[in-house]
């Protein structure tokens, strides 16, 4: 059985992953289901808040020997950022608790979709970037925007494909299409609001190098197994990109040829 890692590695910031599936660890209903579902996902990246290992309680002591035994990567976010202050500040934190350049990006905007500010998001990207940051801005499909991070350092974008924690799979597809094509040299993961492994599969049919998902994996009713469907759904979905999948047809094309059927030749 595949173990969720293909052949092809991508590459971000100049490390090479196997697994293109980039896991969140928040709302899991135990550290052993959390650990299990890590196990079977084959993710090589984690996704960390700094609030989780910097409370008073120590309450992250035993998460972080987890990632550690693991031998995970962590990618700490800035989640719950509102200004582009409290991210720049969040981020130089987080890089000395977990000792790593890498930070997602997050400058959150409205209440109720959790929509980047991406006017605060491309100003934190440059900032950060300029000091020695590897920035994962979360952002929107916006095209614009895009050339923007890029432009402010950014060599990864991972836009929304909807809500985070929304499950509503691939909103606006157009939009991240174009955002592929526009960018075909450009690392792009999509990061949040991926509900179910065909929303992950259609991603990655797209041409999309990755996904990042939390909330689907943790909230399932079997997260463990839910973390496997995801591993499976994302490899199906590069296989099938690299496959160059049929153009689809505006009408029916027969399978299976017409010529040497009995009503035919009797006509």
């Amino acid at each position: 059985m595949s173990d969720g890692k293909e052949t092809e590695p991508f590459s971000v910031y100049g490390v090479s992953l196997a697994s293109r599936l980039f896991v969140g660890t928040a709302q899991y209903p135990s550290p052993a289901v959390l650990s299990q579902a890590l196990e079977v996902s084959g993710t090589e990246v984690v996704t960390v808040s700094l609030r989780r290992e910097s409370g008073a309680s120590r309450a992250g002591e035993h998460f972080w020997t987890l990632i550690r035994e693991q031998g995970l990567r962590v990618l700490p976010n800035t989640a719950g950022c509102r200004t582009v202050k409290e991210a720049v500040t969040t981020a130089q934190m987080a890089r000395e608790v977990f000792e790593t350049s890498w930070i997602k990006l997050e400058v959150i905007g409205e209440d109720d979709t959790l929509q980047p500010d991406v006017f605060g998001l491309v100003e934190a990207a440059g900032i950060l970037s300029r000091d020695g940051f590897q920035v994962f801005p979360y952002t929107t499909d916006d095209l614009v925007v895009a050339e923007k991070l890029l432009g402010a350092g950014c060599e990864v974008l991972m836009p929304w494909a909807a809500p985070i924690g929304s499950g509503r799979g691939l909103n606006n597809p157009y939009a991240l299409r174009s955002l592929r094509g526009h960018f075909p040299n450009v690392p792009l993961i999509v990061d949040a609001g991926i509900g179910a492994p065909s929303h992950a599969a259609s991603a990655m049919e797209m041409g999309y190098d990755a996904i990042l998902l939390n909330t689907a994996i943790a909230k399932a009713g079997d997260p463990v197994a839910m973390a496997r469907a995801f591993a499976l759904a994302v490899e199906a979905g590069r296989l099938a990109y690299r496959s160059h999948p049929m153009e689809p047809r505006d009408m029916a094309t027969p399978s299976t040829t017409m010529s040497g059927l009995a009503f035919r030749d009797s006509a």
